[in-house]
């Protein structure tokens, strides 16, 4: 089984990218972040003809995120437990092929010290709160997506300049930690822990691609049960060097069924 992560940046903007990509990627489900479209305005059908079914959980012009899978699409959640007011469209989790998928983008968080960062690390407890239960299942799990953290300096081209930056933060960084100590392997690191300028994510400014000024910030954390199944995971950078490019590149994992 494959599954691929991306943030595509607008799924208007990168449709006719990300069909051509999934020509040639073989990817069974495709988890994506933000679609920065409405629910309703999700192209369903333009997936449906590529042979792929989808859920989308939008938003107007920003956030949203989705589940598109060659295999059926089961007991969906959107949004995560406890959401109480909070109405961004940041999480949607389902079932495909014997797998429980969810697709993330968590907040960004920046500025430090104000509102946006509290609800970055209020919007991890509440993750961690989730992905514990989903633990207690003893099934196949695989939360892919854009969790806007930078894990470890080697995941960052110039960890001096991000000190102060919300992805790169003890605080967001030590939640990510927490994540994985509840018992969730991060899938890349585990297969490459040594890799350097393995990154996903690279700014539209002051030639950052051309100059491999990158970070890696799209992470797949699998529970042991998809852990024991994991063969492979990578980072595809080809669709960031084409026209018309998201400022992320899509990330795969392979598990045996």
């Amino acid at each position: 089984m494959r599954i691929a992560t991306w943030n595509v940046n607008s799924i208007k903007m990168r449709l006719e990218p990300v069909l051509a990509w999934l020509k040639t990627a073989n990817v069974d489900v495709l988890l994506l972040q933000e679609i920065k479209c409405e629910t309703v305005n999700f192209p369903a059908m333009e997936f449906k003809s590529a042979g792929y079914e989808s859920h989308a959980l939008g938003q107007k012009a920003y956030n949203g995120v989705a589940i598109v899978s060659r295999h059926k699409i089961e007991n969906v959640l959107e949004h995560l437990p406890e959401a109480g007011t909070d109405t961004q469209s940041r999480y949607i989790e389902a079932s495909v092929n014997g797998v429980r998928v969810a697709s993330i983008y968590l907040p960004n968080g920046n500025p430090l010290g104000g509102e946006k960062f509290e609800y970055k690390l209020a919007w991890l407890k509440r993750l961690q709160k989730h992905a514990a239960k989903l633990l207690q299942d003893e099934t196949p799990v695989v939360l892919g997506g854009d969790y806007n953290v930078i894990p470890e300096a080697t995941d960052v081209y110039d960890p001096k300049n991000w000190e102060n930056d919300a992805l790169f933060h003890p605080l967001s960084r030590g939640a990510f930690r927490e994540l994985t100590a509840l018992g969730f392997t991060e899938a890349f690191r585990a297969l490459h822990p040594q890799k350097k300028h393995a990154y996903t994510f690279w700014d539209y400014q002051a030639g950052s691609w051309q100059r491999d000024n990158g970070l890696r910030i799209d992470h797949f954390l699998l529970s042991p049960e998809a852990t024991d199944r994991l063969t492979n995971c990578f980072i595809d950078r080809t669709p960031r060097g084409q026209e018309k490019a998201s400022d992320h590149t899509p990330v795969v994992v392979e598990m045996r069924n």
